[in-house]
């Protein structure tokens, strides 16, 4: 019989009416072939490119294992980690994450860089159930004393091989380490490089592997072009490609030249809006927000946003700069045909560039047709069908004192399910650098007023009366054995 619904798969009913509340009614090929084992305990390696729904089929079973196991997370130790290698990914989690952790009343909280770390101390002193943080910071926090991994029931690992290439493998084998060995963990990552093969050999127990949607195959519903273009018409073309649809990611090698870029895109009427290393996090989430609400129709952007970024309805993916390696070629399009979705993706190139074009779509297993086009050529309505609109600049809007950046969290001060409410406390920010160190963003916890089965916590963080819960870890859940993955 075959699997086609997320009950069918184990995942409780009150957690499938919230992802049908979303739209998610059929389980992606990564969660129907790994919740079934990650929800019984088993440590998963799940391989699978951006886009597959790995976020979902490590966060299902993340938020119903703490549930069953039911205590209290403690001041500074997280009874959950999940690892994630740049802010905005970890941003997206957490987001993904607020509606199911709000159903079982788990607070939830993110450590990333460039921002201020009082609020994320301030949360982690408080306790957290779940910590969603970027390697950096968090090795900050540990070594300041503001966090104690040693009651993390289930830790997860996402887009493991971005972090080893931003070279956060040791960062992140410490880290593991200073987690308990007998918790559950989860690995995914869209290649299994050497460095990654280690951490699961050395961290993982008996991990089943499952592999969907390689990310080292190209996607069936996404179309790549190659565009021949001189250096005098690379911005006409570029902006008539642009001119004809709703949204698009445009992708450049450097911080500045996505900031130049922008600029002239803006200049040209193309509202748009930029993200690199360069920008503060505020800047980032305004400019985010802009784009996924589609006030800004062109997100140009470094390869930092190549992974994690998901903003739905992308169609179309430009490599106004081609990337060096055909790793970089494949995560940058897979902003596009996201989930069975149709996209588009076309490559910029310049008579320097062909040798180097040639090599990369060979590499990634792409075949690309390539046309020699000036801003007038007719394939541009081919490949972006739509009549041209150019509605203006995208401009930030000009925030008020009172519009300071904000935390914002759903938390738990009761057990009683489905309590958790939001609540937004100040958060600092700082000028962030295009470095791998990361700060945070905390989801603050709530207090519960109302139920007396819930144990809560006075203002300044000890416990108030209400239901004591034991603090013996529970076993692992294991079913029957399983040998380590050929890989």
């Amino acid at each position: 019989m075959s699997i086609d619904t997320f009950t069918d798969l184990g995942v409780p009913a009150e957690l499938t009416k919230i992802l049908a509340a979303q739209g998610i009614t059929t389980p992606s090929p990564i969660q129907a072939a790994s919740l079934p084992d990650s929800l019984d305990g088993a440590d998963i390696l799940g391989r699978g490119r951006t886009g597959s729904g790995k976020t979902l089929a490590f966060l299902l079973p993340l938020v119903v294992g703490l549930d069953e196991n039911n205590y209290e997370a403690r001041p500074k130790k997280p009874r959950a980690l999940v690892l994630a290698p740049t802010r905005e990914l970890a941003t997206q989690i957490n987001t993904a994450l607020a509606p199911l952790a709000k159903e079982y009343g788990l607070t939830h909280a993110t450590v990333f860089g460039g921002v201020g770390q009082k609020p994320q101390v301030d949360a982690l002193r408080k306790g957290t159930d779940i910590l969603i943080a970027c390697p950096g910071r968090l090795e900050d926090l540990m070594n300041q004393g503001h966090a104690d991994l040693s009651d993390v029931e289930i830790t997860i690992l996402d887009e493991a091989d971005h972090m080893a290439d931003l070279g956060f493998l040791p960062g992140v084998t410490r880290i593991l380490k200073a987690t308990p060995d007998d918790g559950q963990r989860m690995l995914f990552s869209a290649t299994l490089d050497s460095g990654i093969k280690k951490l699961v050999d050395k961290f993982l127990h008996n991990p089943i592997t499952h592999e969907a949607d390689s990310a080292q195959s190209p996607v069936t519903t996404m179309t790549h072009h190659v565009l021949h273009v001189t250096d005098e018409h690379h911005l006409d073309v570029l902006v008539n490609l642009l001119a004809r649809t709703d949204k698009a990611v445009v992708f450049t090698r450097t911080k500045h030249r996505a900031k130049r870029m922008a600029k002239k895109l803006n200049a040209a009427g193309v509202p748009s809006v930029e993200l690199h290393g360069n920008l503060a996090q505020n800047a980032r989430t305004r400019n985010m927000a802009a784009f996924s609400s589609g006030d800004a129709r062109v997100l140009v952007a470094t390869d930092i946003a190549a992974r994690g970024i998901h903003v739905d309805h992308v169609d179309l993916v430009i490599h106004a700069d081609p990337p060096v390696e055909h790793k970089a070629y494949l995560h940058r399009s897979g902003r596009t045909a996201r989930a069975g979705a149709a996209g588009t993706v076309i490559t910029m190139m310049t008579d320097e560039q062909t040798r180097d074009v040639r090599d990369l779509l060979r590499k990634a297993g792409i075949k690309a047709p390539t046309t020699r086009v000036t801003p007038e050529h007719t394939l541009i309505a081919e490949l972006v069908p739509g009549e041209p609109n150019l509605p203006g600049a995208w401009t930030s809007p000009v925030p008020t004192p009172k519009q300071r950046p904000a935390g914002q969290g759903t938390g738990r001060r009761g057990r009683s399910r489905g309590r958790g409410r939001d609540s937004a406390g100040p958060s600092s920010t700082r000028n962030s650098e295009n470095t791998p160190r990361h700060g945070t963003e905390h989801s603050r916890p709530a207090r519960s007023n109302t139920t007396t089965n819930a144990s809560s916590h006075t203002p300044n963080g000890t416990p108030a009366a209400g239901r004591s819960r034991s603090r013996k870890r529970p076993a692992k859940r294991r079913g029957t054995q399983h040998s380590k993955p050929n890989n």
